[in-house]
């Protein structure tokens, strides 16, 4: 039994082709651009086409994947300036959600963001990078209880902008420098500080934005 099939035991199976097709993309193994064919997939899974069409369905709605004419499902590529407008987007977005949240905060809000930033700590891919950043920003805005907020934040911004800089920017640094950040955002939301929570964020979204900024000028150069 291979590992993804194994996988399969404890998880629907749409759930396990998503989730090793989101880390795929993630990684890099599947890079912009790719074309993702459903009969290719079912045979590597082993499964039919309907769990296959539904992983991709909800890859598409994490705005991992698009589906285009004459190609069908293709793993989505953006141009920097693209993921700097959607950064620019979540930067507003997210602020306005910590407004929201700060003050609703109890101790177990905080203890969840703690959870999530622990196995960020103990996580060694990017991929597990992007899932717990993920986790992290959406526990961050679920106390402003304003479930269109979030699906803005998750579906057009975080998973979106979300996989791009943990590619391009340097794994050495990377890691300990968004963790910083997260740990001092947890710090302020326990004081209840909502303008030095909202000063940031703003902040730790607008450095992804420069570095990005700069890889792009330096893969260029």
């Amino acid at each position: 039994m291979t590992t993804e099939q194994a996988k399969a035991d404890t998880r629907s199976l749409p759930q396990t082709i998503r989730d090793q097709l989101r880390e795929d993309i993630l990684r890099g193994v599947l890079p912009p651009g790719t074309q993702l064919r459903q009969e290719n997939l079912a045979e590597r899974f082993g499964a039919s086409r309907i769990p296959v069409r539904e992983a991709l369905r909800q890859l598409e709605a994490e705005g991992l994947v698009s589906y285009q004419v004459n190609r069908g499902a293709v793993v989505i590529a953006m141009s920097t300036t693209e993921i700097c407008e959607l950064l620019d987007i979540r930067a507003a977005l997210e602020t306005y959600a910590a407004k929201l949240a700060v003050p609703n905060m109890v101790a177990a809000d905080i203890e969840a963001m703690k959870r999530i930033l622990a196995s960020y700590d103990v996580a060694t891919t990017p991929a597990e990078w992007a899932e717990c950043n993920r986790q992290f920003h959406l526990a961050l805005c679920a106390p402003a209880n304003n479930a269109r907020l979030r699906k803005m934040i998750e579906e057009y911004c975080l998973s979106t902008t979300n996989r791009y800089p943990h590619l391009r920017m340097s794994l050495d640094t990377e890691k300990g420098d968004v963790q910083r950040d997260h740990y001092e955002i947890v710090d302020a939301c326990k004081r209840r500080a909502v303008d030095e929570v909202v000063t940031l964020i703003e902040r730790h979204i607008l450095d992804t934005k420069r570095e990005v900024m700069a890889a792009a000028r330096h893969a260029k150069a």
